[in-house]
């Protein structure tokens, strides 16, 4: 069984997991539309706060490898600390893209107003791409699984408030307006905007960019301390 094959069946064997992988987005697709605000259903709105929950909840198997001393006993193993990291990220990807496409299209199925369905599927998996990047970094610094966890519990309200999820960007004064650009959530909820009213391609795209860019800062962060 290759790390990849490995990593996707321990994410679906705790039960708190599953809820998180498959109950919870499914729930996404059935909340109603805001008026006016936000401009997609709630369900939508608020998952990106999910995706971030779903991130730390899958990166926290990392984190748990290295305090159960895994990546030690693997150190003497031909398996590199790069292709132990790419493979557990691969599969994170995939488990998130799953979700993202099922919360998309089942809304389409249910006829959610989501207004350009397979750009709103990329917005989501650029940012997941981000959040599991973000996830990675934080768990990096941490040896304990709960203190981790919690403590990114609280960074999750604080970025999915000041990044306009919660609050639109909008009604906050200029100062922390300024501030919010500097979260991803500020750029997903920007690309939520773009979905809805349109635009030029090219402001679509230059989204998108900025999510990669914090994921492969993030990426780098999280890769640099290796697990053992």
């Amino acid at each position: 069984m290759t790390v990849f094959q490995f990593v996707l069946k321990r994410s679906f064997r705790n039960v708190t997991n599953l809820i998180f992988l498959t109950l919870f987005p499914a729930a996404c697709i059935f909340l109603p539309q805001g008026d006016p605000w936000p401009l997609l259903p709630y369900g939508y709105q608020f998952f990106g706060i999910l995706l971030l929950f779903v991130s730390i909840r899958l990166t926290l198997n990392i984190q748990a490898d290295r305090a159960t001393g895994v990546m030690k006993r693997l150190s003497v193993a031909p398996l590199s600390h790069f292709r132990y990291l790419s493979q557990n990220l691969l599969a994170y990807l995939l488990i998130i893209a799953a979700q993202c496409t099922l919360v998309v299209y089942g809304g389409v199925l249910y006829g959610q107003p989501l207004y350009q369905p397979f750009l709103l599927l990329i917005l989501y998996i650029s940012y997941s791409l981000a959040a599991l990047a973000v996830a990675l970094a934080w768990v990096s610094f941490f040896r304990n699984k709960d203190v981790a966890f919690f403590g990114f519990v609280s960074l999750v309200f604080l970025v999915a408030v000041l990044g306009g999820l919660m609050i639109p960007v909008s009604m906050f004064p200029e100062w922390l307006a300024r501030i919010a650009v500097l979260f991803p959530t500020y750029w997903l909820a920007e690309g939520q905007n773009w979905i809805v009213f349109g635009g030029k391609s090219g402001e679509f795209l230059f989204v998108n960019v900025i999510l990669w860019i914090y994921a492969i800062v993030f990426m780098i962060i999280g890769s640099m301390r290796k697990i053992h």
